[in-house]
């Protein structure tokens, strides 16, 4: 069982709280601003991967919740027919709250054809899926993976980018040892997170040791904020997953930690090396930082998520314009997490158009995608 960080000695002690500290304390920045239309809209200073950790802001007027942590307010996307393509989602092998197996079905049951495991900096889930022996799927299953890459650009929601790997070779050895880097680093910050929180008043050593010996547990599992948020409330400490985020978990607010890992650069060819397809996901500023994305396809960004649940008709348009001008794949998902709601009704909201996931398939090639029954066909 993973070791989640409890109080140690002394001196050890001290030097944490010091850190701590710090972080909450030391590096808070504003909204993040919008910048101008492109092009010549991003500003490239540093460069996509000057990471370091805990650059960026908090997130400025965007709200976390599960699932939209890039929502925009206007026209929603009325979908044109139910989608048959879900590219983007997340399992209790990192911070969603459905098995694996319990995804698929769900998916399967509201005619989800073609789906994408992306879990946080594991492929757990989706080995699990394809194991010798494991049941028949109902639908083509593409593994992939969601990192969340840092940059050193304070204008960019806590300085990250996330990089979806679509389609990547679940044996390529070189790329899991990364993804266990990552998550070496995930359990150091969480340590580091439910220490602060017992400094602060708000203990949740309890609900921890349930989460961990359960789905917090199984080899390859990725920790994450989500679930401290989850034990918050178990605690009786937060009314709600956003509402422990945004009191206490998200930048600039008493318990956060700077995260560690990799940078944008990094990732992306991380992901071409397991023969994946790198995409940016949930990016709401891709038009107004035209030159930042531009920089990241010179450096092999392949695809863009344009359908993104979260994305209202106008920012939907603007990304989609930004992968039509820079040659990327136009991804999609729901980024289903389940915390706020089934996936029924995260369903009902998603439009990824055939097209564009006949072309995700294209990109990542058939032999990625797990076929159990019949393959998706227009």
């Amino acid at each position: 069982m993973p070791d989640y960080g409890r109080p140690g000695p002394d001196e050890e002690r001290r030097r944490r709280d010091k850190l701590l500290r710090d972080a909450a304390q030391g590096e808070r920045a504003g909204a993040p601003h919008p910048g101008p239309s492109r092009p010549g809209a991003a500003s490239r200073g540093a460069g996509p991967d000057s990471a370091r950790p805990g650059a960026g802001a908090d997130g400025g007027s965007y709200r976390y919740a599960p699932g939209s942590y890039r929502a925009s307010a206007g026209e929603p996307v009325v979908p044109e027919y139910p989608s048959r393509f879900d590219l983007h989602t997340h399992s209790r092998r990192s911070d969603g709250i459905l098995e694996p197996a319990d995804l698929v079905a769900q998916a399967a049951a509201v005619g989800v054809r073609v789906l994408a495991l992306t879990d946080h900096d594991t492929l757990a889930g989706a080995r699990e899926l394809c194991a010798p022996g494991a049941p028949l799927l109902p639908l083509e299953l593409i593994p992939g993976v969601e990192i969340n890459t840092l940059v050193r650009d304070k204008t960019l929601p806590e300085g990250e980018l996330h990089i979806l790997g679509l389609g990547v070779d679940t044996d390529d050895e070189a790329f899991e040892a990364a993804l266990q880097r990552q998550r070496d680093f995930r359990v150091t910050r969480f340590g580091r997170i439910a220490d602060r929180l017992r400094m602060l008043g708000y203990p949740i050593d309890d609900q921890v040791d349930e989460y961990l010996a359960t789905s917090g547990g199984v080899e390859g599992a990725s920790m994450g904020r989500p679930q401290i948020a989850r034990c918050l409330v178990a605690a009786g400490f937060a009314s709600s997953v956003d509402d422990a985020m945004q009191r206490l978990l998200l930048r600039g607010k008493p318990a956060y930690v700077p995260r560690e890992g990799l940078g944008p650069v990094e990732a992306i060819s991380a992901i071409r090396g397991a023969g994946g397809l790198p995409s940016l996901a949930h990016f709401a500023e891709a038009d107004a930082r035209f030159d930042l994305v531009k920089e990241l396809a010179s450096v092999g960004l392949g695809g863009l998520e344009v359908h993104y649940r979260h994305f209202d008709v106008e920012t939907t348009a603007l990304v989609r314009g930004v992968a039509r001008d820079l040659h990327l794949v136009a991804t999609g998902g729901s980024d289903y997490h389940g915390d706020v709601e089934s996936y029924a009704d995260a369903h009902r909201t998603l439009f990824v158009p055939d097209e564009a996931g006949v072309d995700v398939l294209s990109a990542v090639g058939r032999g990625r995608a797990v076929r159990q029954l019949e393959p998706f066909a227009p």
